[in-house]
C-alpha cells in the first residue's frame, strides 16, 4: 500500500503560504493512499494555472498539459492506455474559461475518469484577473470597476450535460474532501469534483473564513444524490455575489447527483478492447508512401 508520504516529491511547493491547493493536494494524497492506489495504476493530467505547479509536488505518473486542454489529454491517454485511472486537475481559469468547450463535450462523453477543479474564483497565476467563476461585480486588476458577467456555474452545466456523478468541495476541510474525491475515484464513469479552492493573494473576498461561514454538508441533510432535478435546482440557487452574508446564503458541499450503471465512452469504443500499445502487430512498410511524397 502507497503511504502519503510517498506521494510527496522533495521538492518545496512555491504555492503561496495558505493557498488552498495544499488542502486539496494533501486530500488527494491520503485519498490514493487510502484507496491502495499504485503508482503505475493511475496517471494525472494537469491544466496550466496555479495547481499545474502541482506536477511537481506530486511523485505520480502524468502529463502537463497545455493551458485548458487538460480534458482533451486525459481522454486521449483513456483512450489508450485503458487499464490506468485518470485523474484530471484543472483549473476554473483553463477549464472553465479556454476549456470550456472541452468540459461541455468531456461530460457528454461520459468517459471513466475524475476531474478535479481547483476553483479559486481569480486567475491566481496571472496576478488576479477576473476568471469565469468569480463572482458578479466583485473588482479585480482586469475589472477595476467590477465583473459585469454572471458567474460559469460548473455544477449546473455538469448536470444539465447529463454528468453522472457531481460534487463540491472545499479545500478548507480536508477530511470531507478526502472522502469526495475516493468516491469520485472509484464512480464508473466522469466524475466532477469542483472545489472551492481560496487564493489568499488575490481573492480577498472568497478566504477561508468566508466559506467556513457559509459552506454546509449535504449528507448531514435529507439530501437524495439520485435527484437530478433537484440537483440542478440546488445549482441555480446557490449562487453567491457580494451581497452574500452567512445568514442568506448557504453553500453546499457534498455529491449533488450520481447516477450508477450508465454506459461509459469507452464501452462503446470497440478501439480499446486491444489498447494499442499492447498489439502485436507486424511492423508495416510505409516506405512507398514516403517516396511517392517526395
Amino acid at each position: 500500500m502507497t503511504t502519503v508520504k510517498e506521494f510527496t516529491t522533495p521538492l518545496k511547493p512555491t504555492w503561496c503560504p495558505g493557498c488552498g491547493n495544499f488542502g486539496m493536494y494533501e486530500a488527494l494524497k491520503r485519498a490514493l493512499s487510502e484507496l491502495g492506489w499504485a503508482k503505475n495504476e493511475f496517471a494525472v493530467v494537469w491544466g496550466i494555472g496555479c495547481h499545474g505547479n502541482g506536477a511537481d509536488f506530486l511523485d505520480v505518473q502524468g502529463v502537463h498539459s497545455l493551458h485548458g486542454r487538460a480534458l482533451p489529454a486525459a481522454m486521449g491517454l483513456r483512450l489508450t492506455r485503458p487499464d490506468l485511472n485518470v485523474i484530471v486537475e484543472m483549473g476554473d481559469g483553463d477549464g472553465y474559461g479556454i476549456g470550456m468547450g472541452h468540459f461541455l463535450h468531456t461530460l457528454r462523453r461520459n468517459p471513466n475518469m475524475t476531474v478535479i477543479a481547483h476553483n479559486n474564483q481569480i486567475y491566481g497565476l496571472t496576478t488576479g484577473q477576473a476568471s469565469p467563476t468569480t463572482d458578479h461585480l466583485m473588482p479585480t486588476v482586469s475589472t477595476p470597476q467590477g465583473v459585469l458577467e454572471e458567474p460559469v456555474n460548473p455544477i449546473g452545466l455538469a448536470l444539465a450535460e447529463n454528468a453522472t456523478f457531481v460534487a463540491r468541495g472545499f479545500a478548507g476541510d480536508i477530511p470531507h474532501l478526502t472522502e469526495l474525491y475516493k468516491q469520485a475515484m472509484l464512480h464508473d464513469g466522469l466524475a466532477l469534483v469542483d472545489v472551492f479552492q481560496p487564493c489568499v493573494t488575490w481573492n480577498h473576498l472568497n478566504t477561508f473564513k468566508w466559506f467556513r461561514e457559509r459552506v454546509y454538508k449535504l449528507e448531514e441533510s435529507d439530501w437524495d444524490p439520485t435527484d437530478r432535478d433537484a440537483a440542478f435546482e440546488l445549482s441555480m440557487s446557490t449562487f453567491h455575489d457580494l451581497a452574500c452574508t452567512p445568514e442568506t446564503c448557504r453553500i453546499p458541499t457534498g455529491v449533488y447527483y450520481r447516477r450508477e450503471g450508465v454506459a461509459t465512452y469507452e464501452a462503446g469504443d470497440h478501439s480499446t478492447a486491444v489498447p494499442g500499445w499492447k498489439r502485436a502487430e507486424a511492423v508495416r512498410d510505409i516506405s512507398a508512401i514516403l517516396s511517392a511524397s517526395t
